[in-house]
């Protein structure tokens, strides 16, 4: 029987188009899941090219599968997503070993894309121009059977400076909501236990077909349609709604967690970027957040080295994220993209100066989390179990409502495996950085 491996780069967009072309490979081609790219008759490299180094590793373990396809003619290379949206066919030049390109709004064609390959022993191309496409609902086979994704919108229409996703996934649209809230409700009937709701930028969803935002709408509606947990990523700064805030205080359902990217704390450096915010608009946001939803857990991004940033800029991104107390950041430093306003800014940070930046931000960070986790130490928190560790089998491993990953031992008599997707009460014993460990209080449920 003939297998299939996906390698999986970027978002959690691109997650859940991974999730359909597994169901299509699957269910159009007849293939089965192999256990690694070098025992696969088909590897499919979905991509991202929102920074550099996501797809410099594209790059090198496409490279790195050239000895395998000069030994096995038969094997099909397929790359998509991000990447050969941005590049088209140039792609091509540096990887001829690939036999398949296909961009982020046809991948219901890639069945059909590889069989083409496959047949005529030559690279197929297959890429649109036209990104501003339905969202797509092609089959899909969710990586667990108790979390699934739920795109509510695709594309974006904010088009900051440094970021390519308008043009790789094109102008944003939003789902009817009637669409989606059925969506939720089969999920539900499946035995979803907790959505994430996905967007590039989920608080304006609906302005294109309603006229305004109401992404407070969809959060009370999938909220009621019976799931234990409800996520949602990303939320843009200046788009974000006391109604938004209200309906995650006022639902059950709607996680305790927001993440909220800053991308820097200086007013003059957020200009640049176009993010239509200044620092006092974000930290307002923040605290408004903050007083609304009770024990609110608060991530975000910040990029370090932006051209034209100075060390007084920086020095105002520090003090916003230390103002913010995020329990979670994750940090970038600046990767210019072709095609992107920065990538023509003057006035670029060296490397060095961006690194030393870079280098303070994350010994802030670490130590504001390791704090922020250090207050939960005694208390007893919910945790989905996502499985056992995969360091270590004898713990499990799963995520409070917050989105805290926690470590427990498995309780005596139990496997660890039959504890996938329960609900756990865990005790807080030790608090570190980016997780924390406890024991299980002996209350599991389903």
């Amino acid at each position: 029987m003939r297998t299939y491996r996906i390698v999986t780069f970027g978002c959690q967009m691109n997650r859940h188009d991974s999730e359909h072309i597994a169901g299509l490979l699957e269910s159009q081609l007849g293939l089965v899941p192999a256990e690694d790219v070098t025992s696969a008759d088909v590897v499919v490299f979905n991509t991202c090219a929102v920074r550099e180094g996501a797809e410099d590793r594209l790059r090198g373990q496409v490279a790195a599968l050239k000895p395998l396809k000069s030994s096995n003619p038969d094997l099909v290379i397929a790359v998509g997503g991000c990447v050969p949206q941005h590049e088209k066919d140039r792609l091509l030049d540096t990887l001829p070993h690939v036999d398949v390109l296909f961009g982020t709004h046809n991948i219901p064609d890639l069945p059909r894309l590889i069989e083409q390959a496959a047949s005529a022993r030559r690279p197929v191309s297959a890429i649109p121009d036209d990104t501003d496409l339905d969202v797509d609902q092609t089959p899909s086979i969710r990586e667990s059977r108790w979390h699934a994704w739920l795109p509510i919108a695709v594309g974006c229409d904010n088009f900051c400076a440094y970021c390519v996703v308008p043009y790789t996934r094109g102008r944003e649209r939003s789902r009817p909501l009637d669409e989606v809230v059925a969506e939720a409700e089969r999920l539900v009937a499946d035995g979803v236990l907790e959505i994430t709701l996905l967007g590039q930028n989920v608080n304006s969803y609906g302005r294109d077909l309603y006229g305004s935002p109401r992404f407070a709408d969809v959060l009370r509606a999938v909220a009621r349609t019976g799931v234990r947990r409800l996520r949602f990523v990303t939320s843009h700064p200046k788009d974000l709604s006391q109604d938004t805030l209200l309906a995650m205080a006022e639902e059950p359902a709607v996680c305790e967690y927001l993440h909220l990217p800053a991308q820097s704390g200086s007013s003059r450096v957020l200009a640049a970027m176009n993010r239509g915010y200044d620092r006092e608009q974000y930290l307002d946001a923040v605290r408004r957040a903050y007083e609304a939803v009770p024990g609110l857990a608060l991530s975000g991004d910040i990029i370090v080295g932006f051209p034209g940033e100075t060390d007084e800029d920086f020095e105002d991104t520090l003090d916003l994220v230390r103002r913010c107390r995020y329990d979670q950041l994750f940090t970038f430093l600046y990767s210019p993209r072709a095609g992107t306003r920065a990538a023509r800014m003057p006035d670029e940070v060296p490397r060095s100066i961006a690194q030393r930046r870079f280098d303070r931000l994350v010994e802030v960070v670490q130590q504001m989390a390791l704090e922020k986790n250090s207050e939960l130490v005694g208390r007893t928190v919910e945790v989905l179990v996502e499985g056992p560790s995969k360091k270590d089998p004898r713990m499990l491993s799963g995520r409070t409502r917050t989105n805290k990953l926690v470590h427990a031992p498995v309780p005596p008599g139990i496997e660890a495996a039959s504890l996938e997707g329960v609900f756990v009460e865990i005790r807080v014993t030790e608090a570190h950085a980016w997780h924390l460990v406890g024991e299980a209080a002996g209350y599991l449920r389903k």
